[in-house]
């Protein structure tokens, strides 16, 4: 089973890239978010989910371990699969998609290309009130591996929002707060802010949704 890979990128094209890795060049299905982010002749390690089918072993590569566990949590909804999930990442970082579920926000997840208002609705009230899956060995606000072949703003792409979630629902939840109540008023309070607060006054704000 493959897990990550680190190498050059030899082509990125529509939803698929090459990465040589020391002569052997894998071919990975990638979302939009992860192919913005590569190019050719470039060094790139990515995190993979292995799919394996009767017929088929299929790669699926993503920029960081917390985009490859919410591609495999959104999968544990009935009716959705590797093109949907895929179709949600692009269009929702990991700490959007935790927002959108704690607020049962079926809007949120029928913006994505093939995702239907049944099925964002089924997702929304199945992932609600759930805390964010955990990655292989990471704790909840896991980043990606340091490395001199990935620089800094493509390690913390999209995840410094869901640190910041991740802190406040913790310090709700050592408060009492059901994790539930915790994770929406999280959300709820986050969507109140122009650009990502500071903790303290993430959790000020969401207890203030709390008491409302």
């Amino acid at each position: 089973m493959i897990g990550m890979v680190s190498g050059v990128c030899l082509m990125a094209g529509t939803g698929e890239a090459i990465v040589d890795c020391g002569g052997v060049g894998y071919l990975l299905q990638c979302g939009s978010r992860t192919l913005a982010n590569m190019a050719e002749g470039e060094p790139i390690r990515l995190h993979v989910e292995t799919h394996v089918r009767e017929q088929s072993i299929t790669l699926y590569g993503f920029h960081s371990e917390e985009e490859r566990a919410w591609f495999v949590r959104l999968q544990s909804v009935q009716g959705v699969g590797p093109k949907a999930a895929l179709a949600i990442l692009d269009i929702l970082s990991p700490g959007e998609v935790l927002s959108a579920a704690s607020l049962e926000d079926k809007t949120a997840f029928a913006r994505a290309s093939g995702v239907g208002p049944k099925l964002a609705t089924r997702i929304a009230t199945e992932l609600s009130g759930k805390a964010p899956p955990v990655g292989r060995g990471f704790q909840p606000a896991f980043t990606a591996p340091s490395s001199d072949i990935t620089s800094e703003a493509s390690r913390n792409e999209g995840l410094s929002d869901m640190r910041l979630r991740n802190d406040a629902v913790s310090a709700l939840v050592n408060l009492g707060i059901g994790q539930s109540e915790a994770l929406k008023a999280v959300a709820q309070a986050y969507q109140t802010f122009a650009d990502d607060p500071d903790l303290d006054l993430l959790i000020k704000t969401a207890l203030k949704e709390l008491s409302k």
